[in-house]
């Protein structure tokens, strides 16, 4: 049941790309419990996938007791990780220093948006903060428009829950070795910066601009773009390489002479123009029947709900269906140890008494009094 069977996991309840690595972990078969705060057990669960596979338990860290227990489990965990600003753990007595001492084996995974360290760490932020750091925002739009905020994926969950989730994969390899734990810092600057490391390549072979909106990949060339249909839906094409480009021109029917040479920038802007005009005159359907599943490098652009239906990702079965709501199915998958989703979202506090009796069984631990 996953890749990760056998390892325990103490996610620090916190909000988006912190659950998502815990859902990312428990996916791949790791024990995760999510410590949540004891006013938030309500026994209400919520329809949310990041907590999927986890058990929840309360605890209130504003005591001794409470502090007293989440160590003893600490002393029993492989992982803990936690998403809080710079220093909150410290003062609730249980930073890196002293897990660590309990348990010498610990991975202590941290994720912030500035990083542990740096002028910026100790303020607040948000995803489209941080990516506005490290060039990712500026990059992404079109030409003399304002820059686009790419959801929250970039600095959240590609640059943030991503990159802890490796950190601590890693450092659970090197503690087998070297019987040793150490904190992993994962800051969304950070990882957001790394995931603009390609671009930083084309601009040093003077193949990027810094300029938004005129390059390769982000809608600058004809090529590689989304354009309306005639029913006021959206297909998408990615025809860079001269064999996918050439069928491009046979599928639509494009006039040579107009579309010839499609590396030559000084022309992407007519050739958009009368590109657009093109895709117009048919339906989004209609351009399917015609390129989907060609060497055009072509697809719809679908909504998510649209994207549940979509035959492929039906046949692939990415999409599943936990408790009655239909989410993403574990990736990447594996060949032997199959990841799986156990259960759905669980409420906050619910799985308390069975976590502390099945982690901690007689270990003096007074189930009332935390």
């Amino acid at each position: 049941m996953g890749p990760l069977q056998g390892i325990k996991v103490i996610e620090m309840a916190g909000i988006g790309p912190g659950p998502f690595a815990g859902m990312m972990l428990a996916d791949m078969g790791a024990e995760v419990i999510s410590v949540e705060r004891k006013k938030d057990a309500t026994g209400r669960r919520q329809p949310d996938c990041s907590r999927r596979g986890k058990q929840s338990i309360a605890l209130n860290l504003k005591t001794e007791e409470g502090i007293a227990v989440l160590l003893k489990l600490i002393e029993k965990a492989d992982v803990l990780f936690e998403g809080f600003r710079p220093g909150v753990m410290e003062r609730l007595g249980i930073g890196p220093a002293v897990c660590l001492e309990r348990n010498p084996k610990l991975v202590f995974g941290r994720m912030t948006g500035w990083g542990q360290t740096g002028p910026l760490s100790k303020a607040a932020g948000h995803d489209i903060n941080y990516i506005a750091l490290t060039g990712a925002l500026h990059a992404m739009g079109r030409p003399d428009e304002n820059p686009v905020p790419p959801l929250n994926l970039v600095g959240d969950y590609g640059g943030g829950a991503m990159f802890l989730v490796t950190g601590i994969l890693a450092a659970l390899l090197e503690a087998e070795r070297s019987g040793k734990g150490q904190v992993v810092d994962a800051a969304m600057t950070d990882g957001s910066a790394v995931l603009m490391a390609m671009f930083n390549s084309l601009h040093a072979m003077g193949m990027w601009s810094p300029k938004r909106g005129v390059n390769l990949l982000d809608s600058g060339a004809h090529f590689y773009d989304t354009y309306e249909t005639k029913d006021k839906k959206y297909i998408s094409i990615g025809s860079i390489e001269p064999q996918f480009y050439a069928l491009l021109l046979e599928k639509a029917d494009l006039d040579h002479k107009l579309f010839g040479s499609h590396l030559d920038s000084t022309q992407w802007p007519e050739q958009k123009e009368a590109l657009a005009k093109v895709f117009l005159a048919k339906t989004r359907d209609e351009w399917c029947a015609l390129m989907e599943g060609t060497d055009v490098c072509f697809a719809p652009v679908l909504d998510f709900i649209e994207a549940q239906q979509h035959p492929h990702n039906v046949a692939r079965q990415t999409y599943i269906d936990v408790d009655g709501m239909v989410q993403p199915a574990p990736a990447p998958r594996f060949s032997r140890t199959v990841s799986e989703v156990r259960y759905g979202a669980r409420a906050a506090g619910e799985d308390t008494e069975e976590v502390l009796k099945g982690w901690l069984g007689g270990d003096g631990v007074d189930l009332t009094n935390f």
